[in-house]
Protein backbone atom coordinates (compact mmCIF):
# COMPACT_ATOMS: atom_id res chain seq x y z
CA UNK A 1 0.00 0.00 0.00
CA UNK A 2 3.01 2.33 0.54
CA UNK A 3 3.14 5.63 2.39
CA UNK A 4 4.13 9.03 1.06
CA UNK A 5 4.85 12.31 2.83
CA UNK A 6 6.10 15.80 2.12
CA UNK A 7 6.61 19.17 3.74
CA UNK A 8 7.72 22.64 2.79
CA UNK A 9 8.63 25.57 5.01
CA UNK A 10 7.54 28.78 3.33
CA UNK A 11 10.28 30.81 5.01
CA UNK A 12 13.42 29.74 6.82
CA UNK A 13 15.57 26.65 7.18
CA UNK A 14 14.87 23.85 9.67
CA UNK A 15 16.02 20.32 10.41
CA UNK A 16 14.12 18.85 7.47
CA UNK A 17 15.96 15.53 7.75
CA UNK A 18 14.74 15.02 11.31
CA UNK A 19 11.19 16.05 10.38
CA UNK A 20 11.00 13.75 7.36
CA UNK A 21 12.39 10.88 9.43
CA UNK A 22 9.67 11.40 12.04
CA UNK A 23 6.96 11.46 9.36
CA UNK A 24 8.15 8.26 7.70
CA UNK A 25 8.62 6.47 11.02
CA UNK A 26 4.91 7.06 11.58
CA UNK A 27 4.14 5.43 8.22
CA UNK A 28 6.35 2.37 8.73
CA UNK A 29 3.31 0.07 8.83
CA UNK A 30 2.45 1.06 5.25
CA UNK A 31 5.70 -0.24 3.74
CA UNK A 32 8.44 -2.29 5.39
CA UNK A 33 10.58 -3.04 2.32
CA UNK A 34 12.45 0.22 1.74
CA UNK A 35 12.50 3.89 2.71
CA UNK A 36 13.57 6.94 0.77
CA UNK A 37 13.99 10.68 1.23
CA UNK A 38 14.49 13.62 -1.13
CA UNK A 39 15.57 16.66 0.90
CA UNK A 40 16.39 20.16 -0.25
CA UNK A 41 19.00 22.51 1.19
CA UNK A 42 20.93 25.59 0.15
CA UNK A 43 22.38 25.82 -3.36
CA UNK A 44 25.52 27.46 -4.76
CA UNK A 45 26.06 28.32 -8.42
CA UNK A 46 27.93 25.59 -10.32
CA UNK A 47 28.09 23.36 -7.23
CA UNK A 48 26.21 20.06 -7.12
CA UNK A 49 25.70 17.06 -4.90
CA UNK A 50 25.71 13.70 -6.66
CA UNK A 51 24.32 10.72 -4.79
CA UNK A 52 25.14 7.40 -6.40
CA UNK A 53 25.33 3.71 -5.64
CA UNK A 54 27.89 1.30 -7.04
CA UNK A 55 26.18 -1.93 -5.95
CA UNK A 56 23.00 -3.18 -4.33
CA UNK A 57 22.84 -3.86 -0.60
CA UNK A 58 22.23 -7.55 -1.23
CA UNK A 59 25.44 -7.79 -3.28
CA UNK A 60 27.49 -7.58 -0.07
CA UNK A 61 26.20 -10.99 0.98
CA UNK A 62 26.08 -12.62 -2.46
CA UNK A 63 29.42 -11.58 -3.98
CA UNK A 64 32.62 -12.13 -1.96
CA UNK A 65 34.55 -9.87 -4.32
CA UNK A 66 32.06 -7.00 -4.36
CA UNK A 67 34.06 -4.65 -2.12
CA UNK A 68 37.02 -4.83 -4.48
CA UNK A 69 34.68 -4.26 -7.42
CA UNK A 70 33.19 -1.22 -5.68
CA UNK A 71 36.65 0.24 -5.12
CA UNK A 72 37.45 -0.27 -8.79
CA UNK A 73 34.15 1.32 -9.82
CA UNK A 74 34.75 4.31 -7.59
CA UNK A 75 38.20 4.80 -9.11
CA UNK A 76 36.54 4.79 -12.51
CA UNK A 77 34.01 7.38 -11.31
CA UNK A 78 36.85 9.60 -10.07
CA UNK A 79 38.71 9.25 -13.36
CA UNK A 80 35.62 10.07 -15.41
CA UNK A 81 34.75 13.12 -13.32
CA UNK A 82 38.26 14.48 -13.83
CA UNK A 83 38.08 13.83 -17.59
CA UNK A 84 34.77 15.73 -17.80
CA UNK A 85 36.22 18.69 -15.93
CA UNK A 86 34.30 18.23 -12.69
CA UNK A 87 36.19 19.29 -9.57
CA UNK A 88 35.55 16.98 -6.62
CA UNK A 89 35.23 19.12 -3.49
CA UNK A 90 34.32 16.33 -1.09
CA UNK A 91 33.54 12.60 -1.13
CA UNK A 92 31.72 10.71 1.64
CA UNK A 93 30.93 7.01 1.91
CA UNK A 94 27.41 6.65 3.28
CA UNK A 95 27.53 2.85 3.08
CA UNK A 96 30.01 0.43 1.48
CA UNK A 97 28.04 0.79 -1.77
CA UNK A 98 26.58 4.34 -1.66
CA UNK A 99 28.52 7.59 -2.01
CA UNK A 100 27.98 11.34 -1.80
CA UNK A 101 30.07 13.58 -4.08
CA UNK A 102 30.10 17.36 -3.80
CA UNK A 103 31.26 18.77 -7.11
CA UNK A 104 32.05 22.04 -8.83
CA UNK A 105 31.04 21.76 -12.48
CA UNK A 106 30.00 24.14 -15.25
CA UNK A 107 29.44 21.61 -18.04
CA UNK A 108 26.54 19.52 -19.32
CA UNK A 109 25.03 17.78 -16.27
CA UNK A 110 23.00 15.41 -18.44
CA UNK A 111 26.15 14.15 -20.13
CA UNK A 112 27.97 13.81 -16.81
CA UNK A 113 25.22 11.65 -15.28
CA UNK A 114 24.89 9.55 -18.44
CA UNK A 115 28.65 8.93 -18.63
CA UNK A 116 28.87 7.93 -14.96
CA UNK A 117 26.09 5.39 -15.51
CA UNK A 118 28.15 3.71 -18.24
CA UNK A 119 30.30 2.32 -15.43
CA UNK A 120 29.26 -1.20 -14.45
CA UNK A 121 27.02 -1.21 -11.39
CA UNK A 122 26.80 2.60 -11.18
CA UNK A 123 23.49 4.41 -10.81
CA UNK A 124 23.17 8.13 -10.18
CA UNK A 125 20.35 8.45 -7.64
CA UNK A 126 20.30 12.24 -7.79
CA UNK A 127 22.31 15.13 -9.17
CA UNK A 128 21.27 18.51 -7.87
CA UNK A 129 22.26 21.92 -6.62
CA UNK A 130 19.69 21.72 -3.78
CA UNK A 131 18.47 18.10 -3.88
CA UNK A 132 19.93 15.11 -2.07
CA UNK A 133 18.16 11.78 -2.61
CA UNK A 134 18.69 8.98 -0.12
CA UNK A 135 17.04 5.57 -0.29
CA UNK A 136 17.80 2.05 0.84
CA UNK A 137 16.30 -1.14 2.20
CA UNK A 138 14.97 -0.91 5.75
CA UNK A 139 12.67 1.34 7.77
CA UNK A 140 12.93 5.09 8.28
CA UNK A 141 14.98 4.86 11.46
CA UNK A 142 17.50 2.49 9.92
CA UNK A 143 17.96 4.41 6.66
CA UNK A 144 18.04 7.83 8.36
CA UNK A 145 20.71 6.75 10.85
CA UNK A 146 22.72 4.91 8.21
CA UNK A 147 22.94 8.01 6.02
CA UNK A 148 23.13 10.64 8.78
CA UNK A 149 19.92 12.30 7.68
CA UNK A 150 18.92 13.50 11.14
CA UNK A 151 21.15 16.57 10.93
CA UNK A 152 20.16 17.70 7.41
CA UNK A 153 18.96 21.31 7.39
CA UNK A 154 16.85 22.60 4.55
CA UNK A 155 13.52 24.00 3.42
CA UNK A 156 11.48 21.04 2.13
CA UNK A 157 11.44 17.35 1.34
CA UNK A 158 9.43 14.32 0.33
CA UNK A 159 9.63 10.70 1.43
CA UNK A 160 8.28 7.20 0.85
CA UNK A 161 7.86 3.89 2.66
CA UNK A 162 7.48 1.06 0.18
CA UNK A 163 5.59 -2.18 0.09
CA UNK A 164 6.80 -3.94 -3.05
CA UNK A 165 3.96 -5.30 -5.17
CA UNK A 166 5.12 -5.58 -8.77
CA UNK A 167 8.89 -5.00 -8.80
CA UNK A 168 11.96 -6.13 -6.89
CA UNK A 169 12.94 -5.27 -3.34
CA UNK A 170 16.15 -3.37 -4.05
CA UNK A 171 17.48 0.17 -4.01
CA UNK A 172 16.80 0.59 -7.71
CA UNK A 173 13.06 -0.02 -7.16
CA UNK A 174 12.80 2.20 -4.07
CA UNK A 175 11.35 5.72 -4.10
CA UNK A 176 11.86 8.66 -4.49
CA UNK A 177 12.82 8.80 -8.13
CA UNK A 178 15.02 11.54 -9.50
CA UNK A 179 13.52 13.15 -12.61
CA UNK A 180 16.58 12.72 -14.85
CA UNK A 181 18.02 14.84 -16.42
CA UNK A 182 16.70 17.68 -14.26
CA UNK A 183 18.94 18.54 -11.34
CA UNK A 184 16.46 19.11 -8.56
CA UNK A 185 13.24 17.18 -9.27
CA UNK A 186 12.09 14.12 -7.32
CA UNK A 187 8.82 12.14 -7.14
CA UNK A 188 7.10 9.78 -4.68
CA UNK A 189 3.95 7.85 -5.58
CA UNK A 190 1.28 5.65 -4.04
CA UNK A 191 -0.82 3.62 -6.44
CA UNK A 192 -0.63 1.66 -9.67
CA UNK A 193 -0.18 2.94 -13.22
CA UNK A 194 -2.01 0.70 -15.68
CA UNK A 195 -0.68 2.26 -18.90
CA UNK A 196 2.91 2.14 -17.63
CA UNK A 197 4.40 0.15 -20.51
CA UNK A 198 2.67 2.24 -23.20
CA UNK A 199 3.85 5.47 -21.58
CA UNK A 200 7.31 4.09 -20.91
CA UNK A 201 7.83 3.17 -24.57
CA UNK A 202 6.69 6.66 -25.55
CA UNK A 203 9.18 8.26 -23.15
CA UNK A 204 11.98 5.97 -24.34
CA UNK A 205 11.27 6.96 -27.96
CA UNK A 206 11.80 10.56 -26.85
CA UNK A 207 15.23 9.62 -25.50
CA UNK A 208 14.52 9.27 -21.78
CA UNK A 209 16.13 6.57 -19.67
CA UNK A 210 14.59 4.20 -17.10
CA UNK A 211 16.63 2.53 -14.37
CA UNK A 212 13.97 0.18 -12.96
CA UNK A 213 10.77 -1.67 -13.82
CA UNK A 214 8.82 0.16 -11.13
CA UNK A 215 5.78 1.94 -12.58
CA UNK A 216 6.33 4.90 -10.24
CA UNK A 217 9.52 5.86 -12.07
CA UNK A 218 7.33 6.81 -15.03
CA UNK A 219 6.00 9.81 -13.11
CA UNK A 220 9.53 11.15 -12.64
CA UNK A 221 10.43 10.66 -16.31
CA UNK A 222 7.07 12.09 -17.40
CA UNK A 223 7.64 15.18 -15.24
CA UNK A 224 11.15 15.64 -16.62
CA UNK A 225 9.83 15.42 -20.18
CA UNK A 226 7.11 18.00 -19.58
CA UNK A 227 9.44 20.48 -17.91
CA UNK A 228 11.96 19.99 -20.70
CA UNK A 229 9.23 21.12 -23.09
CA UNK A 230 8.69 24.30 -21.07
CA UNK A 231 5.70 23.30 -18.94
CA UNK A 232 5.36 24.55 -15.38
CA UNK A 233 5.09 22.06 -12.52
CA UNK A 234 1.39 22.85 -12.21
CA UNK A 235 0.89 22.27 -15.95
CA UNK A 236 2.62 18.90 -15.71
CA UNK A 237 0.57 17.77 -12.72
CA UNK A 238 -2.69 18.72 -14.45
CA UNK A 239 -1.69 16.95 -17.67
CA UNK A 240 -0.83 13.77 -15.77
CA UNK A 241 -4.43 13.32 -14.65
CA UNK A 242 -5.56 12.79 -18.24
CA UNK A 243 -2.39 11.13 -19.56
CA UNK A 244 -1.73 8.61 -16.78
CA UNK A 245 -4.18 5.72 -16.27
CA UNK A 246 -4.67 3.96 -12.95
CA UNK A 247 -5.06 4.94 -9.32
CA UNK A 248 -2.44 7.34 -8.00
CA UNK A 249 -1.59 10.05 -5.57
CA UNK A 250 1.87 11.48 -6.04
CA UNK A 251 4.05 14.29 -4.75
CA UNK A 252 6.73 16.17 -6.71
CA UNK A 253 9.46 18.40 -5.31
CA UNK A 254 11.66 20.88 -7.15
CA UNK A 255 14.29 23.31 -5.87
CA UNK A 256 11.60 25.84 -4.86
CA UNK A 257 8.25 24.02 -5.07
CA UNK A 258 6.21 21.15 -3.69
CA UNK A 259 3.27 19.79 -5.68
CA UNK A 260 0.72 16.97 -5.55
CA UNK A 261 -1.89 15.37 -7.79
CA UNK A 262 -4.69 12.82 -7.31
CA UNK A 263 -6.29 10.76 -10.08
CA UNK A 264 -9.96 10.81 -11.09
CA UNK A 265 -10.98 8.10 -8.61
CA UNK A 266 -9.03 9.54 -5.65
CA UNK A 267 -8.65 6.03 -4.24
CA UNK A 268 -5.24 6.61 -2.69
CA UNK A 269 -5.33 8.70 0.49
CA UNK A 270 -3.76 12.07 1.15
CA UNK A 271 -4.14 14.31 4.19
CA UNK A 272 -3.10 17.97 4.02
CA UNK A 273 -2.19 20.52 6.68
CA UNK A 274 -1.47 24.19 5.91
CA UNK A 275 -0.36 27.00 8.19
CA UNK A 276 1.23 30.39 7.55
CA UNK A 277 4.76 28.94 7.52
CA UNK A 278 4.35 25.18 6.92
CA UNK A 279 2.64 22.84 4.49
CA UNK A 280 2.69 19.13 5.33
CA UNK A 281 0.96 16.25 3.56
CA UNK A 282 0.98 12.50 4.02
CA UNK A 283 -0.93 9.29 3.44
CA UNK A 284 -2.13 9.41 7.05
CA UNK A 285 -2.65 12.23 9.55
CA UNK A 286 -0.44 10.46 12.10
CA UNK A 287 2.61 11.45 10.02
CA UNK A 288 1.70 15.14 10.16
CA UNK A 289 1.09 14.97 13.90
CA UNK A 290 4.61 13.57 14.27
CA UNK A 291 5.97 17.04 13.40
CA UNK A 292 3.02 19.22 14.49
CA UNK A 293 2.27 17.88 18.00
CA UNK A 294 -0.85 19.95 18.69
CA UNK A 295 -4.50 20.00 17.72
CA UNK A 296 -4.69 20.76 14.00
CA UNK A 297 -7.21 21.00 11.19
CA UNK A 298 -6.50 18.87 8.14
CA UNK A 299 -8.22 18.32 4.80
CA UNK A 300 -8.42 15.58 2.20
CA UNK A 301 -7.75 16.77 -1.37
CA UNK A 302 -10.49 15.91 -3.84
CA UNK A 303 -10.34 13.78 -6.98
CA UNK A 304 -8.32 15.33 -9.82
CA UNK A 305 -7.00 17.95 -7.43
CA UNK A 306 -3.64 19.55 -8.14
CA UNK A 307 -1.83 21.77 -5.64
CA UNK A 308 1.53 23.54 -5.81
CA UNK A 309 3.27 25.42 -2.98
CA UNK A 310 6.41 27.55 -3.07
CA UNK A 311 9.00 28.15 -0.36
Amino acid sequence: MCGIAGLIHRDGVTNVGKEMTAMLKSLKHRGPDSTGFAVYGASTANEYVMRLKLAEQEDLAKDHHIRQKIRERQSEVDRMLAELGAETIEVAEATPYAFRYRLRYSGDTRRLAADIEQIEGAEVLSFGSALELIKDLGDATQVSEQYGLGTFRGTHGIGHTRMATESDVDIRSAHPYWAYPYNDIAVVHNGQITNYWIMRREMERLGHRFMSNCDSELLAVYTANNLEQGATLEDSLKSSIKDIDGVFTYVVATENELGMAKDTMAAKPMVLFESDDLVALASEEVAIRAIVPREIDTSDPYDEEVRVWQR
